[in-house]
């Protein structure tokens, strides 16, 4: 059977104290919390967390960033090719993450899925509710 993970991110004030949760069968499997970051570099952390949890298993991984399915799935490789540089000027953001999480999810035998935030879907409301937990160090 295939594990279904849902991933959530959760910064405020938005940088400031932050926190990441990974949820697996209702319950949560990965808790993560840093004193400063950003909603991005939590909903990262999330993603990693997930990937490395399933350790190379078919899974899928759902989280309401679209953002870094867009990193991961469309930008990344291209970026790679450049010698991690984008296109146009400026910086990749959160190049650490960017590089960290590509690695895992071509290694690995995950199915990224984008779900919509806050509309009651029970494994993101549970993922954003454990990140909120985390960020507030309230791990248990």
């Amino acid at each position: 059977m295939i594990k279904i993970y849902y991933t959530d991110g959760s910064c405020s004030p938005n940088p400031g104290p932050g926190g990441f949760a990974v949820i697996l069968d209702k319950k949560p499997v990965m808790l993560g919390r840093e004193d400063d970051s950003t909603n991005i570099r939590m909903e990262g952390y999330a993603l990693i967390a997930a990937l490395k949890h399933a350790e190379g298993d078919d899974c899928e991984i759902r989280t309401d960033s679209e953002f870094w399915i867009n990193v991961v799935t469309k930008w990344a490789p291209g970026w790679e090719k450049k010698g991690w540089k984008k296109s146009s000027k400026g910086e990749i953001q959160n190049l650490d993450i960017v590089k960290k999480l590509y690695t895992l999810y071509n290694d690995s035998n995950a199915k990224l899925v984008w779900v919509k935030a806050h509309v009651g879907t029970e494994g993101n409301e549970l993922a954003d509710e454990w990140a909120n937990k985390a960020r507030e160090g309230k791990m248990d």
